[in-house]
């Protein structure tokens, strides 16, 4: 096969910017890192063929600023860019900007990253595509008398989102009337804070409801298909810890009627590549939260038991490619689980953990993975996520992937001053009955004693 890129430039850093590399590496394409000075000695600098240096450790001034990446992807010769997650990968103006330096971007258009990013939009157009979705604002509640009328309509407790937001940020669960004007007004300002943009909508908020997801994968040539579901329910402050496929307990109707809303949705937006629809399971059914328009932190799962390779279908997809296989030929095997290790102490609310990696000595044997960019002497940033590893294990049963996840994280050796990991609260987690059979919901780490 005659790849159509000869070189890629990855906008990310971490294990995510590594994760690409390599695969780029198997297709034999060139690779290009970027890099903050904060991140000079970081895995994927090494592993890429080119490094630039794009700016300071502060994200706005290296990697979400659109124009460093621009100039550093034409000084290189790169004929695409891989926005990885976060940063600049649901960015249309990013997406734009490259198709106007003659760069692929490797994701959806930018007019349908534009409609979806906006979540409130998003709600609106699943809507129309017969998604169901929860009790909430048609649109964006643009004041407080507003804001008001709507929350006596949709009844408490509610969540008010930021239109813009992501990453589990921008998000505030409003319980009675009292608390929802100061919510308002202060979820609005974080909005403003973090992702520019102060608009917020409603929604009715499910206290025990599971976070349920669909990978679905599209080329420009029609063709939309699923990957089955992921649960994502064990979460610290709306970010997950735990994600596993197949979702445990779950009807195959259920499950089977998400797949098919995903596709559905995916069609009716003219989606392409990879992308991930977000549902609440609760009493009622489901419901549809949000798309994200990139690849998931929690893709390898999926890969896991699918055997795809999802960057590599990106790319190839970006390309011009029609997707190599039908839904038919996708059948699951067997069930992965990804534990999140971050460099975060959980006895101080998760706080994180940056400093010097003084020993890191990942597991291994049989069926585990871990995407990592750390290594010994390497020293974890303060200005980036807290993520360090992700552990995924495989196991023909769940039960047999969960005890091999817990003998991989005992193995995994990770000491340095200062530094605390997730690792002791995740095997907590997996030796949990309620989450060893399956019954837990997003509520799930906040209610343990």
């Amino acid at each position: 096969m005659t790849m159509a890129f000869d070189t890629i430039l990855i906008a990310n850093r971490g294990e995510i910017a590594l994760r690409v590399i390599r695969t780029c590496k198997e297709m034999g394409i060139r690779t290009v890192a970027v890099h903050s000075t904060a991140d000079k000695d970081s895995a994927h600098v090494r592993a890429a063929d080119i490094a630039v240096q794009i700016g300071p450790g502060m994200p706005r001034k290296s990697y979400l600023s659109a124009p460093a990446v621009i100039e550093a992807a034409l000084r290189t010769g790169a004929d695409a860019v891989h926005p990885g997650y976060g940063f600049l990968s649901e960015d249309p103006d990013f997406a734009e900007i490259c198709a106007d330096n003659g760069l692929v971007f490797i994701g959806p258009p930018p007019q349908v990253l534009s409609r979806l990013g906006d979540k409130a939009v998003a709600r609106a157009l699943m809507t129309d595509a017969g998604l169901p979705v929860l009790p909430g604002s048609p649109g964006t509640v643009d004041s407080a008398a507003e804001a008001t009328d709507l929350a006596g309509r949709i009844g408490f407790p509610l969540i008010i989102k930021a239109a813009a937001g992501g990453g589990g940020r921008g998000m505030t669960v409003v319980r009675q009337q009292s608390e929802l004007l100061p919510a308002y007004r202060q979820t609005r300002a974080t909005a403003q804070a973090v992702f520019g943009d102060n608009r917020v909508y409603l929604e009715r908020f499910c206290d025990s409801a599971r976070h349920i997801e669909v990978q679905v994968l599209a080329d420009g040539h029609g063709t939309v298909l699923h990957l089955g579901e992921r649960d994502c329910s064990v979460q610290r402050r709306h970010q997950k810890l735990i994600e596993e496929s197949p979702g445990p307990g779950l009807h195959k109707e259920l499950t089977a009627a998400m797949a098919r809303a995903a596709v559905r949705g995916a069609r009716a937006v003219g989606y392409t590549g990879a992308g991930t629809f977000e549902f609440l399971v609760h009493d009622e059914g489901f419901s549809f939260m949000e798309m994200n328009c990139r690849i998931q932190v929690e893709h390898p799962v999926t890969e896991a038991v699918f055997g795809v390779d999802l960057v590599r279908e990106q790319i190839r997809v970006a390309a011009g490619e029609s997707l190599g296989f039908c839904q038919e030929d996708l059948a699951p095997r067997g069930a992965a689980v990804e534990c999140r290790v971050n460099a975060e102490d959980p006895a101080r609310n998760f706080a994180p953990c940056p400093g010097t990696l003084e020993e890191f000595v990942p597991p291994g044997g049989p069926f585990v993975r871990v995407d990592t960019h750390g290594y010994a002497g390497w020293r974890v940033p303060s200005q980036y996520d807290s993520l360090l590893a992700k552990v995924i294990t495989w196991a023909p049963q769940r039960d047999q992937a969960l005890d091999r996840m817990d003998r991989a994280l005992a193995e995994f050796r990770i000491a340095g001053p200062g530094v605390h990991t997730t690792i002791p609260l995740l095997r907590e987690v997996i030796a949990d009955p309620v989450f060893r059979d399956g019954k837990h919901d997003t509520s799930f780490l906040d209610t343990r004693p």
